[in-house]
């Protein structure tokens, strides 16, 4: 069987490579709009199960992930434009605020998925550094206008839980959760000659 990724997010596709697996990517087309009503922990986990059945084909086993910040409740997506990346890095830092990552593994009509929250402690930022940083446009295309994994993580104090999660592709879970629709993963085989 073979394994594509349902995203063309290139943190997600670096993630996954660090279990050598391989794979494809293929951008899923689904509307990724929040129901009403709908809590972050259920959103994240439904659009990643959308994502995945969306491209899920005879031979595959498909993996799909969404990610959210919350903060008090609200939750916040990718900014649209710099306006809306400042009104988010000015709510989130010197605070705590949540992020949800729901995880998606489809082989045929089944469909596994799961939900990890991991809870990530903001410096405080004065109005030039969070201009600064949102003119390196980093926080475009970001859930919450920064990037752990980039620059933004300058900004991060501590994490309670997993940065994959925060990086949106929990990657500790994910053999286990391919394994459920019966792709086995070998999480410790070396691919290349010691």
């Amino acid at each position: 069987m073979r394994l594509v990724l349902a995203s063309s997010s290139p943190r997600r596709i670096e993630l996954l490579e660090r279990l050598r697996l391989e794979f494809t990517s293929v951008s899923p087309e689904i509307d990724e709009a929040r129901r009403p009503g709908e809590t972050p922990g259920v959103y994240v986990e439904r659009v990643a199960r959308e994502k995945a059945l969306s491209v899920v084909a005879p031979d595959t086993v498909v993996l799909a992930a969404d990610t959210c910040v919350v903060y008090g409740g609200h939750v916040m997506g990718k900014p649209a434009h710099p306006a809306e990346a400042r009104t988010m890095l000015d709510t989130l830092q010197g605070d705590v605020h949540e992020v949800f990552t729901g995880i998606a593994a489809a082989a045929g009509d089944e469909v596994r998925s799961l939900v990890d929250v991991t809870e990530v402690r903001m410096l405080a930022m004065t109005e030039h550094e969070i201009a600064d940083y949102i003119a390196t446009g980093e926080p475009m295309g970001k859930a919450g206008a920064y990037a752990l994994q980039g620059a933004g993580g300058e900004f991060v104090e501590e994490i309670r839980g997993s940065p994959f999660t925060v990086v949106g592709l929990p990657i500790h879970l994910i053999p286990r959760l391919l394994g459920q629709v019966g792709f086995v993963v070998d999480r410790f085989r070396i691919t290349d000659p010691v």
